[in-house]
């Protein structure tokens, strides 16, 4: 039993989706479903029950659950206590999913740059997985998408990302300008991740739908960030929402990206630490982001940064 393999169960057992999952662990899906494979025949036993529809744990796999998450703790414990031992080395664990876009490159420079000595290491978990990791110091700090409050911890707003649509390049609405009324998508499915994975994005794009007089009718997402665009075009039309950052990432000729009339859709990024946290390479993080956020580091629709660096 391998501790990648026991990486990669966890996170189909958080995502209970194998695209989803190997998103996040940033490889191929065929790579994930082959370690599980090999994790199976090795227990002896399925780890999940795998249907057209839906994944979800075995009793086998809900057993396995709590083991792994305990061993993968000890884990990343062994490795912060080996590197703070280095010489003069801080490690500042910081918690990240994907589409953070050019700021959090801006971010990940300024520190290499500013904070000498802290080596920065990216951990990409679900939304709730990363609040509950820095109220228990696995990590020091996270990055999260329309913060709630949270006994314990400080939210330090940091930047704006606008809420593209995406929608088929050859729907009448992706011909008329550089924005679009969203009741023109009414007869439309909404291709959209769960509400488990992302409330605060599903929340605000059928808040959304409601305002302008329409209840979205929902298809499932095919999973990957990759693989829902390219659903959209080609097949049935439909459409869903991707982050600025992100539209620039996905390039095909089948699919357009439009911001919404009028104010847009805007979803707003904070930084979550410790209230009791006053490490050095959190507060420098934490003064990184202020300079971030008095720049005002909202990207435009195409692409182009009304800020310089930080």
């Amino acid at each position: 039993m391998e501790l990648r393999q026991l990486r990669y169960f966890l996170t189909v057992a958080e995502e209970l989706h194998f695209g989803r999952a190997a998103e996040r662990l940033h490889i191929v899906q065929s790579a994930v479903s082959q370690q599980i494979r090999r994790l199976e025949r090795e227990l002896g036993c399925d780890l999940f029950d795998r249907s057209a529809r839906r994944v979800r744990l075995s009793p086998g796999g809900l057993v396995l659950l709590a083991h792994a998450r305990e061993m993968l703790l000890i884990e990343e414990k062994a490795r912060a206590a080996v590197a703070a031992v280095g010489t003069d080395g801080t490690v500042l664990r910081l918690g990240t999913s994907s589409g953070m876009g050019h700021r959090l490159d801006l971010l990940l420079d300024a520190l290499a740059r500013d904070a000498a000595g802290v080596r920065t290491e990216l951990v990409s978990l679900p939304v709730q997985a990363r609040v509950q990791a820095v109220c228990t110091g696995r990590l020091d700090a996270a990055f999260v998408r329309a913060a709630l409050p949270v006994q314990g911890l400080t939210t330090v707003p940091v930047w704006r990302d606008e809420v593209l649509v995406a929608l088929p390049a050859a729907h009448p609405a992706a011909e008329d300008g550089t924005t679009l009324d969203l009741i023109r998508l009414a007869a439309l499915p909404l291709r959209l991740t769960s509400r488990r994975s992302h409330p605060a994005l599903v929340d605000l794009v059928t808040a959304a739908c409601r305002v302008s007089g329409f209840e979205p009718v929902t298809a499932a997402a095919p999973g990957s960030l990759h693989d829902t665009p390219a659903a959209i075009g080609s097949g049935a039309p439909s459409w869903t929402v991707v982050y600025a950052s992100q539209a620039r990432q996905l390039h095909t000729p089948r699919v357009t990206f439009r911001s919404l009339s009028g104010s847009g859709l805007w979803m707003e990024t904070s930084v979550l630490v410790r209230e009791d946290d006053t490490g050095t390479a959190v507060r420098r993080l934490l003064g990184l982001c202020a300079e971030l956020t008095a720049l005002d580091g909202t990207e435009s629709t195409d692409g182009t940064r009304r800020t310089g660096g930080i």
